[in-house]
């Protein structure tokens, strides 16, 4: 049987959570949804752009400027070509596991992806194998983008590892019916996240990629 890893993006394989949340604020706080870095974690990320406009839209009591989301983007990109990490020992994970298939399925755009991994130096890592939330009708928490990622990739959804960081994306894992280790490394952890993905379901959590390399060798028998 086929095994695929799956890997969640910001905060997993690129440590983007803390730039893309602190522009989000800037961005929201200027259009009159005053909003911190913490608020935006708490209450966007993870989820489509679409879904953080309704949001947003509903705390404002009125529409976004219509430019919001691009401005947003650029601001974002911009950000991340000057600053954007790899989350510490992603890298060496990856090469670590040449025999299993791999693939990226996040909630971010496709251009904020192929930009990032050309910045991260990993496009030709993945190739094609890069697979965004806005091509399934529904984002995390629900198990759309998992089970079009298993499905493009050839891979039975209980043959699948998913590695996430955010709660939203640990629920969309295990309604695939994917087994999913909550990760903890990337920079915009807080204390207590680990128990907030132990509460949305990830079966194991671990606290960087040296324990997520453990468990893949654990649960795929290597």
């Amino acid at each position: 049987m086929k095994r695929l890893i799956i890997f969640d993006f910001d905060g997993v394989i690129a440590d983007s959570e803390v730039l893309s949340n602190t522009v989000l604020a800037e961005c929201l706080s200027e259009a009159g949804v005053p909003t911190t870095r913490d608020d935006s974690y708490r209450l966007y990320m993870g989820r489509r752009m679409p879904e953080i406009i309704a949001a947003a839209e509903a705390a404002r009591g009125e529409r976004l400027p219509p430019q919001f989301a691009g401005d947003f983007e650029a601001r974002t990109l911009a950000r991340f070509r000057s600053e954007l990490r790899v989350v510490a020992g992603a890298s060496d994970y990856i090469a670590e596991f040449p025999q299993l298939a791999r693939c990226i399925a996040s909630s971010s755009t496709p251009a904020r992806l192929a930009l990032s991994l050309d910045v991260l130096g990993l496009r030709e890592v993945f190739g094609s194998n890069v697979f965004s939330a806005l091509e399934v009708p529904r984002g995390k928490p629900h198990p759309d983008i998992f089970l079009h990622a298993a499905q493009m990739m050839g891979c039975d959804p209980e043959a699948c590892l998913v590695i996430e960081d955010s709660a939203g994306g640990v629920q969309a894992a295990l309604a695939a019916r994917m087994t999913v280790i909550g990760l903890l490394a990337a920079s915009h952890i807080r204390d207590g996240h680990g128990d907030t993905l132990k509460q949305a379901g990830a079966h194991v959590i671990a606290k960087d990629f040296a324990e997520v390399g453990a468990i893949t060798r654990r649960v795929f028998g290597l």
